[in-house]
């Protein structure tokens, strides 16, 4: 659906609480269309979020460990590489 979720599950250092909701923001984000304006402080928009940053939490700790890291780091552990 969305190319730029990445995988949580399997990652060292294990996804922290942040990176959970951002996935979660960010999926709510793409199903809905809404990516800016007053929609993103909507009650809706947050209680969307809330069920599935909570949903993934439990998923993620229920579900048993990886046996490989996932091939694909979320953007917000990228390197970024600067050239001078």
């Amino acid at each position: 659906m969305c190319r730029n979720i990445a995988t949580l599950r399997g990652l060292e250092p294990p996804v922290t609480a942040q990176e959970i909701e951002a996935a979660a923001v960010q999926f709510v984000r793409k199903v809905t269309g809404v990516t800016s304006g007053p929609l993103l402080n909507s009650p809706a928009f947050d209680d969307a979020v809330r069920a599935i940053t909570v949903a993934t939490t439990q998923v993620l700790t229920e579900l048993p460990a990886r046996k490989r890291p996932p091939r694909n780091a979320p953007a917000s552990r990228r390197r970024v590489v600067v050239e001078e």
